[in-house]
């Protein structure tokens, strides 16, 4: 009966350990997980301006999560000219884009490891002639 006795001891002792062990790691798989989907407004791409032969642009990405993620930017036939990881709360980097036609088609890309938030653009270049006359 005493063997009885211990092995119905050890047996709830075995579970209670198992228990105590699982359960935090649950919660780690649960809480300690630091992706985060991306927002929307999380992202910032404006057009700055030109200089010479290239376009401006400005990106800011808050990442409260400090996580890593990926900016990409693709040209008009969709290849990608610039892939770069960072990390950091706040992102902000200026981006120049070289004008080779009269119309560029930029796509930029944050993502991290559950999403992304893509940024596209039309920049064309128009230039005008102005004529003036004046009499003599």
């Amino acid at each position: 009966m005493k063997s009885n006795y211990v092995v119905k001891t050890l047996a709830a002792v075995a579970v209670a350990v198992v228990f105590t062990v699982s359960n935090p790691l649950a919660s780690l798989a649960n809480d300690g997980n630091k992706n985060a989907n991306l927002k929307d407004d999380q992202v910032s791409v404006q057009y700055v301006g030109t200089n010479e032969n290239q376009v401006v642009f400005h990106v800011e990405f808050e990442n409260p999560t400090a996580e890593k993620f990926w900016l990409i930017i693709k040209n008009d036939a969709g290849d990608v000219v610039y892939r770069k990881q960072f990390s950091g709360a706040h992102f902000s980097k200026s981006i120049f884009v070289q004008k080779e036609d009269t119309e560029i088609r930029p796509t930029f890309i944050i993502r991290n490891s559950n999403n992304e938030v893509v940024r596209k653009f039309a920049v064309s270049n128009v230039v005008t002639e102005n004529t003036v006359v004046t009499k003599l």
